[in-house]
């Protein structure tokens, strides 16, 4: 476990424990706020991502920043995005187990180091690896549960939305959820809004 940002880093940039990286162009620690109360993780970055070593910076993270910003977070100021894994699977597959299992220390050391209070999974990869592994993400999303007492919720993941426009009502519905827990749990999250 590493006890700092920099050697954490530096050390997941080099990491070689699973086949993805001999296909990635970047590693994609992740971005944001490394104090913030409030930690969003992905499956695993995309074509785009991949490309520019940020989590969710293509057309599934402008939605997800729209709909940080209807409830006043940004990942620049109050919140750190990362994901499962740092490296980008082919095709923007579903990472494997072992390539999560491979990568699932960096993720543990950034939360050990973030200590966040609430923790948003996107997606049904994410979920079902953090929250439980039978979660079902279009019945249990918006639904937080305690683990360690950290909050964690799963809302459906913004690709997924892009995909099924039909179903953004009720992500949003969880991001407005999202707003009462930090309310509820949270000191620092909203406090220089």
């Amino acid at each position: 476990m590493y006890q700092n940002w920099d050697e954490l880093e530096a050390c997941c940039h080099a990491c070689t424990n699973c086949n993805l990286c001999k296909t990635r162009k970047n590693v994609v620690v992740g971005v944001g706020n490394r104090e913030a109360e409030v930690l969003f993780i992905g499956e695993g970055p995309g074509e785009n991502e991949d490309l520019q070593g940020e989590p969710f910076v293509g057309r599934g993270g402008q939605l997800l920043d729209k709909m940080l910003h209807a409830i006043d977070l940004d990942r620049n100021k109050n919140i750190y995005i990362a994901n499962i894994v740092k490296c980008r699977p082919p095709q923007n597959r579903d990472p494997l187990p072992e390539e999560q299992e491979a990568c699932i220390q960096w993720l543990r050391n950034q939360v050990a180091l973030i200590r966040p209070k609430i923790i948003v999974c996107l997606g049904r990869i994410a979920g079902m690896k953090l929250i439980k592994p039978d979660l079902k993400i279009t019945k249990e999303h918006g639904i937080f549960f305690e683990k360690n007492g950290v909050w964690m919720m799963a809302t459906l993941h913004p690709a997924a939305l892009l995909r099924n426009p039909a179903q953004k009502p009720g992500a949003f519905d969880d991001f407005l959820k999202l707003r009462e827990k930090i309310k509820e749990v949270c000191q620092q999250t909203y406090s220089d809004i």
